[in-house]
């Protein structure tokens, strides 16, 4: 009679109860199915005022309006770096009560732990420093006076088609008014100087701190006056000016007594 009652229960069981009983035993999912919720919270009451507050703040936003606080206007009263971009210079002690060591980062010995201005700029311990090393090229560090220019530099062309008349002048200032030079910052200290560019048919007065020689031949064909203005002379002390005017009046002397000597010893 047990066995019976045994296997009537076990057949009483639906096969869709089985099913779901096999299905959860093979899913990590301990709980009952049936009691899961999509919601989160269980108390709906709860889950409501959550929502009206949420609706509250969204209204109480969109009402407010943002107050665009203007930037300070740029003015010589209130000019300074950002702030956190300068930094004091760090102060360093002389000893233990300084509280940064024994040597406060100076080191124990050496030229850079002692007092005195230290190693000048430039300097690598004697070997031969990067500024003898490098190579000098014209006009470097703008100091190098090879590379920079000496004259206005002008073409007979340019002269040609600036429009001068038979006789007129041709000087620094009238080729300025002209328009076809106009020198500024060092250049203005500049003289002028004729090129041989072009040709001009032309009787010309020209005025100009030198002239090519091409452009003198050219200028000697057609006919025009050249004058050379002197440039502005290098100061020297005084008595180097006296030195060399004494060297001139000597090489003269020599000079004219050279020829005499010549003749008096041919005769």
């Amino acid at each position: 009679m047990a066995s019976s009652s045994l296997l009537s229960l076990s057949t009483s069981f639906p096969t869709t109860r089985v099913a779901g009983l096999h299905s959860l035993t093979s899913s990590p999912f301990k709980g009952n199915v049936n009691t899961l919720k999509t919601s989160s919270s269980q108390f709906p009451s709860l889950r409501s005022k959550q929502q009206q507050k949420s609706l509250l703040v969204k209204a109480a936003s969109a009402s407010i309006p943002t107050a665009v606080v203007p930037s300070p206007r740029l003015r010589l009263d209130n000019l300074g770096p950002q702030p956190g971009s300068r930094h004091r210079q760090k102060r360093k002690g002389r000893g233990i009560a300084a509280g940064q060591g024994n040597s406060c980062g100076f080191g124990m010995r050496g030229q850079k732990s002692r007092s005195g201005p230290g190693i000048r700029r430039g300097f690598e311990g004697g070997q031969m420093p990067l500024y003898r090393r490098v190579p000098k090229l014209r006009g470097i560090a703008g100091g190098m006076k090879a590379g920079l220019p000496k004259y206005l530099p002008i073409n007979l062309k340019d002269i040609a088609d600036a429009g001068f008349g038979e006789g007129e002048e041709v000087s620094l200032e009238s080729l300025k008014k002209k328009g076809l030079i106009n020198p500024s910052g060092r250049e203005r200290r500049l003289p002028l100087k004729i090129l041989a560019t072009g040709d001009l048919s032309s009787k010309l007065n020209i005025k100009a701190g030198s002239f090519s020689a091409a452009a003198k031949e050219k200028l000697e064909a057609v006919g025009c006056t050249m004058t050379v203005i002197p440039g502005r002379k290098k100061w020297v002390p005084q008595n180097v000016t006296k030195n060399n005017a004494r060297a001139d009046a000597y090489f003269a002397k020599k000079r004219a007594e050279t020829p005499a000597a010549a003749e008096t010893a041919s005769a």
